[in-house]
């Protein structure tokens, strides 16, 4: 089976505001066929620094998750959780996210194919490359 690029996202959520406004986005990268989500799970970090695992149900911004079609489960490790939770500062909360970039697939299996090696891939962050992209745009 072909597989595509598989990435993780860690977003953040100051002050344990989870609001579901990410949802039907989310909703429309899976149903279109763009992604292929793997495993969600949304941590909690108290006052105290005690991280804890919110589950849908458990609040009301969350529910909305529960709708998204995947195959949700067992991606996610402990480990990656510590990972998540280690600098997220008190107060605040996060969604873990992994999915396939279905998209990529075919590109990903002819490089594959092609007996190529993928030797570096990032992601630009939207504040660094917008505007260079703006500055582009007027010239």
């Amino acid at each position: 089976m072909a597989i595509g690029p598989v990435e993780y996202l860690i977003v953040g959520f100051p002050g344990n505001e989870f609001n579901g406004e990410i949802a039907p986005a989310l909703a429309d990268l899976v149903e279109s066929g763009t992604i292929r989500l793997l495993d969600l799970v949304f941590v909690a970090k108290d006052a105290d620094g005690n991280v804890a695992i919110v589950e849908y149900d458990e609040h009301d911004g969350l529910r909305a998750f529960a709708e998204i079609d995947g195959e949700v489960g067992g991606v996610i490790s402990h480990e990656d959780i510590d990972h998540a939770t280690h600098d997220l500062p008190a107060n605040s909360s996060a969604a873990v996210l992994v999915w396939e970039d279905v998209w990529a697939t075919p590109f990903a299996e002819a490089m594959r194919n092609s007996g190529a090696v993928l030797i570096e891939a990032a992601r630009i962050p939207h504040d660094l490359i917008e505007p260079l992209v703006a500055d582009l745009e007027s010239n």
